[in-house]
């Protein structure tokens, strides 16, 4: 599930994910972001994945579609996870990405969220 969080404001979104997402958390999510994208043209994303337990095939297909959708949409994107393979993906995600990504463990997502709001 998607919790945004308090901390968003104007273009920056900022979500905790929790347990394993489902199609049904993305059809409920995606329109929240694509309003945000509507009115600010781009966005900041910052997302707590550390409570993530992975993601149904549908879930995952929304993921992707969604990404290929708003490519250019991302200006940049925090990560704070705890586990390798979440550091891995940021880092590939940064290298063939238009936007700035970067990740963070735990133990800075104070810093993660100064990041991505700057």
């Amino acid at each position: 599930m998607f919790h945004i969080l308090p901390e968003s404001n104007a273009d920056l979104i900022c979500v905790k994910v929790s347990g394993k997402l489902t199609d049904a958390d993305y059809k409920a999510f995606i329109p929240k972001v694509e309003e945000v994208i509507t009115q600010f043209g781009t966005i900041k994303f910052y997302v707590d994945v550390l409570d993530l337990e992975g993601w149904e095939w549908r879930a995952a297909w929304d993921d992707f579609a969604f990404g290929i959708k708003h490519w250019n949409d991302f200006t940049k994107l925090a990560m704070v996870g705890d586990a390798k393979w979440e550091e891995l993906s940021a880092k590939i995600a940064d290298k063939i990405n238009k936007a700035e990504v970067r990740y963070f463990d735990e133990d800075h997502a104070a810093e993660a969220l100064e990041w991505v709001r700057s």
